[in-house]
């Protein structure tokens, strides 16, 4: 998370998306933050209505940041601080439930999304602000010696309310699911106001509540590679589709690409796929699971089964196109000139 979220800014204020009579209407408010642009999109919603929802919204992002920023100051900042000094530290229910979510996702992507991984992070210069400026990767001995503890989300302790760590290399950081865990806060407040129909798009992952109109939201996935999208679904109800991709944040050195989705076996840069998708439920869980899914690569599957997931994709290194059979009845292929490879989720 990259901007300081009480500084955000609205940008257009809320404007017409379609006008097909008052039936299709849908109102678009557009601001900054989490370094990326926010929509919110709401539908049969009154321009009254939708402006008091977005001081709503602004303070649900800012609050997020607040707590969670890896490298500001923050709450979580104060959590690594006193973790590495080996020292416990007080924390409310609100920041325990989100470190609790946290550790039930990693120990379900069988510690392929890895939130106590924050110091590999750091060593490969992703705790900063210009991340993308370009250096060499870090020496082989410090990956080695970080490996060498391999912390984990199963390193942390909460009990009456004071959190311990037996793991003085544990860094936490929240960067592969606190869009996810943002959205669906964003999303409650919209239900808590009464807004039915609406879509929180955040740098391209969502969530949508509802319909538009009488049709489904459509949602456009990015192909990995060319401006240009990959592949169409439908969502209505309550849907949440989160990717990620090597395409995000990178640094190139030399000229090679230094995707910053790390796999915590190695050390090193996931090298397997281009991209991944998820749908589910819960934009928390989908974002994580993207991560996972896209670290794991080929052994997608298996770790689509661990974390209750049904419908998946990814994009391999070699631009193959991979999905369960669940995300082939949803998905339409549009930027992809090969049929996809299906395959199918290990059932318990």
């Amino acid at each position: 998370m990259k901007t300081v979220l009480h500084s955000l800014l609205l940008v257009i204020g809320l404007t017409l998306l379609t006008a097909c009579g008052d039936s299709d209407r849908a109102l678009q408010a557009k601001f900054y933050a989490f370094g990326t642009e926010i929509d919110v999109s709401l539908y049969g919603v009154d321009q009254e209505a939708a402006a008091k929802t977005i001081d709503a919204l602004e303070q649900s992002f800012s609050d997020v940041n607040d707590l969670w920023h890896a490298w500001q100051p923050s709450v979580l900042t104060k959590i690594n601080d006193a973790i590495a000094a080996g020292e416990p530290i007080e924390v409310d229910d609100k920041v325990a439930s989100v470190i609790l979510l946290a550790q039930t996702l990693a120990r379900e992507s069988g510690q392929l999304f890895n939130p106590a991984a924050g110091n590999l992070f750091k060593l490969w210069g992703y705790e900063q602000d210009n991340w993308f400026e370009s250096r060499p990767p870090p020496a082989q001995d410090d990956i080695d010696a970080w490996l060498a503890d391999s912390p984990t989300m199963e390193d942390i302790q909460i009990e009456n309310g004071l959190l311990t760590s037996n793991n003085t290399n544990v860094r936490l950081g929240f960067g592969g699911f606190a869009k996810g865990y943002a959205v669906d806060n964003a999303i409650a407040i919209l239900q808590q106001q009464g807004i039915q129909h609406a879509v929180v798009n955040i740098g391209g992952d969502l969530r949508a509540i509802g319909k538009h109109g009488e049709r489904p939201w459509i949602i456009g996935i990015r192909h990995p590679r060319h401006d240009r999208v990959l592949a169409s679904v439908a969502v209505s109800d309550d849907e949440s589709v989160f990717s990620s991709g090597d395409y995000e944040r990178f640094f190139i050195y030399e000229g090679k690409r230094y995707p910053h989705i790390l796999d915590p076996r190695t050390g090193y840069p996931a090298d397997q796929a281009m991209s991944s998708t998820v749908i589910h439920e819960n934009a928390s869980l989908a974002d994580a699971a993207a991560t996972a899914i896209f670290v794991a690569g080929r052994d997608w599957p298996t770790v689509a089964a661990d974390m209750g997931l049904n419908m998946v994709m990814l994009v391999t290194a070699d631009g193959e196109v991979e999905m369960s059979p669940a995300m082939q009845q949803r998905v339409r292929l549009t930027g992809h000139d090969r049929e996809p490879i299906i395959r199918d989720i290990p059932q318990e």
